[in-house]
């Protein structure tokens, strides 16, 4: 299921170089502010699946699987693979090293025999043996050609293919056959660690072989393919995507016999269900809520536990209307329409309950954690010192109960932005940015020049003519002066400063109100020039405030915090569809965190469809909540999302897909040598420094894991939430001789 707050394709790019959630300093090792991952805290939830052996699934029938949409590309490296590409990808075609529950590459025997670096001098060399009866569905072995045309589709080098990443291909210099085409010999011109990464998924080279076949062949089928299932058809009129046993399938064949991926919308699956249309769908919490309340359906008599009547029986509603009413015919002649619409509805609510129970709602926490980005191109948030005040003002427990607890699931809040708690990197780095601790917020801000009734005066020296005294026609005319970046790092957009003016109204007419500040709709000012240097020279320096600087009087806090008569209002862009309520309730909480503390915010509710494209990715935001997914290859994943934003030659930034705007070249340099350290340890070493000065930039600041909540009929096994694993879609069924209740075996 999509998700409000992270990134269309997310999986995909991350793995490029790029989950809407419903989102990345120069400083030594930080001695003692680190915890390992064997503290018991740091323990990954495991999946939940339903698992059973094989022996103990129903050979045949039909599986329909619940997708946001019919996905405009079956090829997972084109700009507009999503989700729904990978999921019906992963049962077509070879994934080499997919991933084990702890979020490791694991090498998959149904196409490798073995795989490994067998020369790292005088460069790195690695040799892939094939499964001998891996075969593509013509009947083709598949071999070293294949390789190679995907190294040549992905490597950069041909602008005629169009495709989204080439993270990894750039660093091949060539692809030879073994003692056959069974043996692959990849050789690198640097070395690269995540080289398990690569070829996963991997197309024929019927698909990868010429810009074409690249660009449109694979769009919207796939003639070719190696895997557990193949591809029947793809209907968009109907938002199908159908797959059938694959005769030629060499592994252990697929318990079902067809595996249907159908189109229904987040808000619809509900009503899906009840309906049986599907049988495993992605929900959120609103509708787990509802298959959990149908468990309690009483059966036998017809009456639900719990709904519309559940307590009324015919008699006692015909005694109603008669006192209510005397006993004239027109009285009792409606009293008894009553009680048969009464029944009715007691009737549908009794069948709706009944199918919602054939459900179990099955959870885990997602790879993917939520953050809270704080913008650092421009104003307040381009000081590292606000940044750091606001993250540890925040009760990131808190924030994780708001959303973790009610569903039963484990709140722990997430250490690292690189690993997630359970995956062998994973160690605790939040020490570096230091615990919550209000008093020494404070005091960062003042020393930041953000003090208690700052709002209300201005300095007397300031200079005429500087920001503190700019006119709303200077900010006006600067605002047409300076072009805003865009995550792509083209040509910047040149913003209309009269149309700016108007859309600010129309928002703040529509969904944008300001918490802490009698002036609504008011903005805060501040530069164009992105403050993201390395403060930190020795340990922590730089998270706390510099020794000697007091913090105001707690009395103070509700005090709106200002500087040179300006105050401290941060905009806070939150989505404002029905699937985000978690985001907007965790942003309540933030809102109330800063106001203890005198900051102020204004609050923008917008489309879910636009808060990424229009908000996040445009930088038009100081705060917003969204997610990233995790990765089993942070060197290769991490960089783009934190590497330091680079000036472009039309004034923008170039920013890849770090919209925090926040970073450094000590960060980058750590991400660097991370990526061609072939020394398993000693690589995650690096991107545990690397973790940490993130950390102590404090512009990302993630608050917790996202739960997974899949709604999964109860005779299915080995499906569900899956956390980290892949799917074995060749071991997905209906436990039972007659898969009774499976869509075989339904009218639809």
């Amino acid at each position: 299921m999509a998700h409000v707050g992270v990134p269309s394709g997310t999986a995909r790019k991350r793995r490029s170089v790029a989950l809407l959630a419903t989102g990345v300093l120069t400083i030594p090792v930080l001695a003692g502010c680190t915890s390992d991952s064997e503290d018991p805290t740091s323990v990954a939830v495991q999946q939940d699946i339903a698992p059973a052996s094989r022996d103990r699934i129903a050979d045949g029938s039909t599986l329909d699987w619940a997708i946001d949409a019919v996905p405009a590309t079956l090829n997972a490296y084109q700009a507009d693979a999503d989700s729904a590409t990978s999921r019906v990808t992963g049962a077509l075609l070879p994934s080499l090293f997919p991933l084990d529950a702890q979020g490791e590459p694991t090498l998959n025997p149904d196409y490798l025999e073995s795989a490994k670096v067998i020369e790292r001098e005088p460069k790195q060399v690695v040799l892939y043996k094939l499964n001998q009866q891996a075969v593509w569905s013509d009947g083709r072995e598949i071999g070293a050609p294949d390789f190679v045309a995907q190294w040549r589709a992905l490597s950069g080098k041909d602008s005629a293919f169009w495709t989204a990443r080439n993270a990894g291909y750039e660093r091949i210099e060539k692809i030879e056959r073994g003692k056959d085409d069974l043996q692959v010999r990849v050789t690198f011109s640097k070395p690269y660690a995540d080289w398990r990464s690569l070829f996963s998924p991997l197309y024929p080279k019927e698909v990868t072989g010429s810009p074409a076949s690249f660009n449109d062949g694979a769009r919207t089928t796939l003639k070719n393919t190696a895997g557990p299932f193949r591809l029947r058809g793809v209907s968009k009129a109907k938002g199908t995507v159908v797959l059938d046993r694959n005769p030629r399938w060499w592994g252990d064949r697929a318990k079902l016999e067809s595996l249907v991926f159908r189109a229904v919308k987040p808000e619809d699956r509900t009503e899906a269900l009840t309906k049986g249309t599907v049988d495993v769908a992605d929900v959120d919490a609103a509708a787990a809520h509802s298959v959990t309340l149908a468990a309690r359906y009483r059966g036998g008599n017809g009456q639900p536990a719990h709904g519309p009547g559940a307590d009324t029986t015919p008699a006692s509603a015909l005694r109603s209307w008669a006192l209510a009413n005397g006993s004239d015919e027109e009285a009792a002649e409606t009293a008894r329409a009553a009680r048969k619409k009464n029944q009715e509805a007691i009737a549908v609510y009794a069948a709706d309950q009944k199918a919602l129970s054939a459900f179990a709602v099955r959870k885990s926490l997602e790879p993917a954690y939520t953050q809270l980005a704080l913008n650092g191109e421009s104003g307040p948030l381009s000081d590292d010192r606000v940044r750091r005040a606001i993250a540890r003002t925040l009760d990131r427990q808190e924030l994780a109960d708001t959303v973790l607890k009610p569903l039963g699931l484990p709140a722990n809040p997430p250490g690292s932005h690189l690993a997630l708690a359970g995956q062998p990197g994973y160690k605790d780095g939040s020490g570096a940015l230091g615990d919550r601790d209000t008093k020494e917020a404070r005091a960062l801000l003042a020393d930041a020049g953000w003090t208690p009734g700052g709002a209300a005066r201005r300095t007397e020296d300031v200079k005429a003519g500087s920001e503190a005294e700019k006119t709303g026609k200077d900010a006006k005319d600067e605002a047409k002066q300076s072009p805003s970046p865009t995550a792509s790092g083209k040509a910047g957009k040149e913003k209309d400063a009269d149309k700016a003016e108007k859309d600010d109204k129309a928002s703040r007419d529509e969904g944008t109100y300001i918490v802490g500040d009698d002036k609504p709709g008011e903005r805060p000012a501040g530069d164009s020039e992105v403050k993201a240097q390395d403060r930190q020279t020795g340990g922590a320096a730089g998270a706390y405030a510099p020794a000697g600087t007091a913090a105001p009087a707690a009395g103070a806090a509700k005090t709106r915090l200002g500087k040179d008569g300006k105050p401290l209002t941060l905009r806070f862009v939150l989505p404002s569809g029905p699937g985000s309520q978690s985001l907007r309730a965790v942003g309540d909480r933030i809102v109330a965190m800063l106001d203890s503390i005198g900051i102020s915010t204004q609050i923008t509710k917008v489309d879910d469809d636009s808060y990424f494209k229009d908000h996040i990715a445009s930088g038009a935001y100081d705060m917003a909540l969204y997610s990233w997914p995790a990765t089993a290859f942070p060197a290769t994943d991490g960089r783009p999302i934190f590497a330091k934003p680079e000036p472009a030659t039309d004034g923008s930034l170039l920013v890849e897909q770090n919209y925090t705007r926040v970073g450094s070249d000590h960060i980058d340099q750590l991400f660097d040598r991370a990526v061609a350290e072939l020394d398993t340890d000693a690589s995650r070493d690096l991107l545990k420094q690397a973790d940490a000065r993130i950390w102590a930039a404090a512009g990302s600041i993630p608050l917790y894991q996202r739960p997974q909540l899949v709604a999964v009929d109860k005779k299915l096994a080995n499906i569900g939430a899956f956390g980290f694993a892949s799917p074995r879609y060749q071991d997905i069924g209906f436990t039972g001789q007659e898969a009774a209740g499976s869509p075989a075996n339904r009218k639809k």
